[in-house]
């Protein structure tokens, strides 16, 4: 019936009842308010989960010190005029955390590659903020391979206990039986280091107490963003 009636409006009734119902058709489900809150959601996440590094489950940014600096670093460099010698020095330090971060995770994908996970590196490593420890199926294990990992290798940069992150990559590896063939990769392609090998490869070593001294100086206003002491512009990225 109803397709008769429609036929019957668009053959006598000049189209209006069924442009109304068009109309309505081609109505979207969500209004532009809606979409654009789910586009601020999903910002936000890939945001927090890029500079959320070591407590996947913590939204505050506060329980670790790497964390705690990168995201305070991020909130004064937001409060501080863009393209300002101080912008540009918190973009360095920024990016500097970001490196490091990255060349650890570069060295874990290297070991996945090398065990032949080639297509399933990327996935195997990333690990969102809503990560749970409750959804963990060898969570004790993980973490014994984790402080093996961190004290027979140089996988990891810092003197500091290695991110938790990395607790739920092993959890997947053990999942996939394939756990302890990376530890001996691990074993294989970075072996420990002493302090002057370390130094040697790593002597811009981002050293976290300036971070947060000079973070302090930013928020305290205690810099002249139009004079630099040195005479010289610092450049870097600014994203």
């Amino acid at each position: 019936m109803g397709a008769a009636f429609k036929r019957f409006c668009v053959r006598f009734c000049c189209c209006c009842c069924c442009e109304d119902e068009d109309e309505e058709e081609k109505r979207p489900l969500l209004g532009h308010d809606t979409l654009e809150y789910f586009e601020r959601e999903a910002k936000r996440r890939r945001d927090q989960e890029t500079n959320l590094w070591s407590e996947p489950g913590d939204p505050s940014h506060s329980e670790r010190d790497d964390d705690r600096t990168l995201y305070n670093l991020l909130q004064t460099r937001a409060q501080t005029q863009r393209g300002s010698h101080g912008y540009r020095r918190l973009s360095i330090d920024i990016e500097a955390m970001r490196d490091m971060r990255r060349e650890v995770q570069d060295r874990w994908k290297i070991i996945l590659e090398n065990l032949g996970f080639m297509a399933e590196a990327e996935s195997l490593l990333n690990v969102s903020a809503s990560a749970s420890y409750d959804r963990m199926r060898n969570a004790a294990t993980a973490r014994t391979l984790l402080q093996t990992l961190y004290t027979e290798t140089s996988l990891f940069n810092s003197n500091e206990p290695p991110p938790e992150r990395y607790l739920f990559i092993l959890d997947r590896l053990i999942y996939l039986d394939a756990a302890e063939d990376f530890v001996a990769k691990a074993r294989r392609f970075y072996p420990p280091r002493d302090d002057d090998d370390e130094e040697e490869e790593n002597p811009l070593g981002i050293n976290l107490p300036l971070l947060l001294s000079r973070m302090n100086q930013n928020i305290s206003g205690g810099e002249d963003e139009d004079e630099d002491e040195d005479g010289g512009e610092i450049t870097g990225p600014e994203d």
